[in-house]
């Protein structure tokens, strides 16, 4: 051995050690080696924490194998681990167990198993926004439909619009209380049109109001949605509506007929049925002319247009009355839905409807030119000082004439005096029909209906309201004309 350190395993030794590395680790005790410690003891097999041990082999391939795997790919074999194991894939399996309770039965376990693999955090993001899309479907299905294909008369029953109204309905009744039967013909969209109607006793306010919605006059007026007076009610004096009736048309058009203003058949009744009144009201009549004035206040809260009927002219009381419902009309109420709020002080925040007289049954001398323009004065002197808008009906009229609309009397009434009116002195006349001194009654009926339903449709309140909507405001306005102090105040001015 030289001092130079040749004797010892420097060089040597490490090249030795390599071989043995790289061959079989079975040459000769690693406890020979001269060079100290050696270094095979960090690689003698050892227990993981797992319990289980290095795979026999080169040590030298395993170690980078493990060093180099990311952290995303370290945390695999934890997912693989027991279900019963670590408490972190707890809230996965629940979410699973939930998936499968709505799907098939049969097999959860190996639905679980299948979703717990390395595709399962993708298939939870991508399913998880669907699922309750996919419980919606099946709660209105059949068991028939659950293989996914989805019945479109399921989806199309939904898209129909409401049932088509064949007659008339109450909206209020005889005792004035509301009704809540016309609410499932009405809709959610803005684009309608509210016409009432008042007028006296036997003006014809059924028979127009039905001619106006679904009927025409070739009908037999036993079928109008509107029921008319029947001979035996003309005979006896009484009437045939009573409190508020509703009809919409398909053209989502309201039509609200109503009991006669001022009706001594009303008050004929009250008294000989010994009738109890309510205990705000002491005589008959007042009852009946408060109702009336409730009726009309109402009208002119909640309707675009208001016709007002009557078959001769004129009533000044007609008159007295509309401006007494007028200044009894409760105030719009303001958006924040407070009637008691300032809206009702100003003027321009009011709402007030169109109106729209009507004369019924006209003569022949009423179309005369001279007759008609002194009507329409004398009905602008009379409503000089009211809100209501009652000029301005149409395009064929100018806005400084009246709204006021004439229909004659029906043919069939007047048919004999037309066929006398064409028989005179000239044989050849005799063939041709009478003149008549204005158009037949179905083409006037046209053509008012035609200008009632052109109509500006201003809003009603200080928001634009459904059909539904209006249906609610309409009684809320109809509570609040019941419990005016205004009305109750007058009627104790009326004893």
């Amino acid at each position: 051995m030289s001092e130079s350190g040749h004797s010892q395993p420097g060089m040597y030794g490490q090249g030795r050690r390599r071989r043995r590395r790289r061959g079989d680790r079975d040459v000769g005790p690693p406890g020979q080696n001269l060079s100290g410690p050696s270094r095979d003891r960090d690689y003698q097999p050892r227990e993981r924490r797992d319990g289980s041990e290095d795979p026999p082999g080169p040590l030298i391939q395993k170690t980078p194998i493990i060093l180099a795997k990311p952290p995303g790919e370290r945390a695999k074999p934890s997912q693989n681990a027991p279900v019963s194991g670590a408490p972190v894939l707890e809230k996965p399996i629940m979410l699973m167990k939930a998936r499968d309770d709505g799907g098939k039965p049969g097999t959860p376990t190996e639905s679980a198993a299948q979703s717990s693999g390395p595709p399962s955090k993708i298939e939870r993001e991508g399913q998880r926004p669907t699922q309750p899309v996919y419980q919606i479907q099946n709660r209105g299905m059949s068991a028939s439909a659950s293989s996914g294909a989805l019945d479109p008369m399921v989806g199309q029953s939904k898209l129909l619009p409401p049932e088509k109204m064949k007659h008339s309905i109450k909206l209020v009744d005889d005792q004035m209380n509301w009704c809540d039967s016309a609410m499932e013909y009405l809709r959610d969209q803005t684009d309608m049109l509210v016409v009432g109607v008042i007028g006296l006793q036997g003006t014809g306010k059924s028979t127009i109001m039905s001619l106006l919605s679904a009927n025409t006059p070739e009908e037999d007026q036993r079928s109008f949605v509107f029921r008319p007076q029947t001979q035996e009610i003309k005979e006896r004096g009484g009437n045939q509506s009573t409190g508020i009736d509703f009809f919409i048309t398909q053209e989502r058009v309201i039509f609200l007929d109503t009991q006669p203003m001022l009706s001594p058949s009303i008050l004929d009744h009250l008294i000989n049925n010994d009738r109890k009144l309510p205990p705000e009201y002491n005589l008959p009549h007042t009852y009946v002319e408060m109702q009336s004035l409730q009726i009309a206040a109402f009208l002119f809260t909640v309707c675009h247009v208001v016709i007002v009927v009557q078959d001769w002219f004129t009533d000044l009381n007609l008159y007295r009355f509309l401006q007494t419902a007028e200044m009894l009309k409760p105030s719009t109420p303001s958006a924040s839905h407070d009637s008691t709020g300032s809206s009702g002080s100003d003027d321009g925040a009011e709402y007030y409807p169109h109106i729209v007289f009507l004369q019924n049954k006209a003569r022949r001398d009423d179309f005369c030119p001279r007759n008609l323009k002194n009507m329409h004065m004398v009905v602008d002197k009379l409503m000089a000082h009211s809100h209501l808008k009652y000029k301005g009906l149409g395009q064929d009229y100018l806005t400084t004439e009246v709204n006021m609309f004439l229909l004659p009397v029906q043919e069939n009434d007047g048919e004999d005096n037309l066929t006398k009116a064409g028989s005179g002195t000239y044989p050849l006349f005799s063939l041709l029909p009478g003149y008549r001194g204005h158009p037949a009654f179905s083409t006037m009926v046209s053509k008012l209906r035609s200008q009632i339903l052109a109509m500006p449709r201003c809003q009603l309140s200080h928001t634009i309201l459904t059909e539904k909507n209006w249906f609610h405001y309409a009684a809320r306005i109809w509570d609040g004309v019941k419990k005016s102090s205004a009305l109750s105040e007058y009627s104790r001015l009326l004893c």
